[in-house]
């Protein structure tokens, strides 16, 4: 078995094992709510068993008791409304310049809490094979999309995967992220959105980190990013632009070194240079 073939396999290995471990998060999530819906049965039960066995009560004690308020039903309300709100690939390709790279992927998986985004700026490193990028990710003005890429850093998912696309015409581009390598458009089991902190403007700075997605989907985003090289404009689409959630402190000099040498087969297309994500690190 080749290099490539044994990396893809090893790639596919990983990813299943990633959906797995979503779906068992899954499942003892919904056996969490099932589990809570049964206790809350069961107290309602008991209430209306207390409620039926209570003596009458005296006139006295009527004429004593205040009138029902509507607080309860008011709180009551405003916490559904807030749990009701919503909250997720890659850049425009050559030929629309806003076409996506990244599916769904298995829906059993949840998306991470964007509380987790701590409403602060995020420093560390993707180190990969061809050198470090320092970089800053902002979870106050992108809660979502941060919470989502630091929950993946710590567990370890972009470990050994490839940056698999690069584009050197209209818009410039390195994307990584992707789990099954160059075989097909992968995620981590699950997608979010909507987009966040997109340029109004449309331009993306050299060094910015935008989260990749589906063109017209502001919903598909999962764990495939860019990193801009050079200055892009990358017109938005129905659902928006892309979601800006940080910026390359230091190492873009590495992204650019990678572009140089150009993409396979064009000016779209793998990395000539194979690039690996061999860990990331914030905090």
């Amino acid at each position: 078995m080749s290099s490539t073939k044994r990396e893809r396999a090893q790639a596919r290995k990983r990813h299943e094992k990633w959906l797995v471990r979503q779906a068992e998060a899954a499942k003892r999530h919904q056996r969490n709510v099932a589990l809570g819906w049964s206790i809350t049965v069961a107290l309602v039960l008991i209430l209306i068993v207390v409620l039926v066995n209570l003596p009458p009560a005296t006139p006295e004690v009527e004429e004593a008791l205040p009138e029902p308020s509507d607080s309860a039903a008011l709180i009551a309300d405003e916490d559904a409304a807030s749990e009701d709100g919503s909250g997720e690939d890659a850049t425009a390709d050559a030929g629309d310049e806003a076409a996506a790279q990244e599916t769904d992927g298995d829906s059993g998986g949840t998306a991470p809490d964007p509380a987790l985004a701590e409403d602060r700026v995020w420093a560390g490193t993707i180190d990969t094979n061809q050198g470090s990028i320092s970089v800053e990710l902002d979870g106050a003005a992108a809660p979502q999309a941060v919470a989502n890429f630091v929950t993946l850093a710590d567990d370890g998912f972009f470990d050994s995967t490839s940056c698999h696309r690069l584009t050197t015409a209209g818009i410039f581009v390195l994307q990584c992220g992707n789990p099954l390598g160059l075989e097909g458009d992968g995620g981590p089991g699950y997608s979010f959105g909507p987009v966040e902190n997109a340029p109004v403007d449309g331009l993306y700075p050299a060094g910015t980190l935008a989260m990749a997605r589906v063109g017209g989907d502001g919903n598909s985003m999962g764990s495939q990013f860019f990193i801009v090289y050079e200055d892009s404009t990358i017109p938005a689409d129905a659902a928006g632009g892309y979601t800006v959630f940080g910026h390359v402190s230091e190492g873009l000099d590495v992204v650019t070194a990678i572009a140089e040498a150009g993409a396979e087969g064009g000016d779209d297309g793998p990395p000539a240079t194979p690039v690996t994500i061999e860990r990331v690190q914030l905090q």
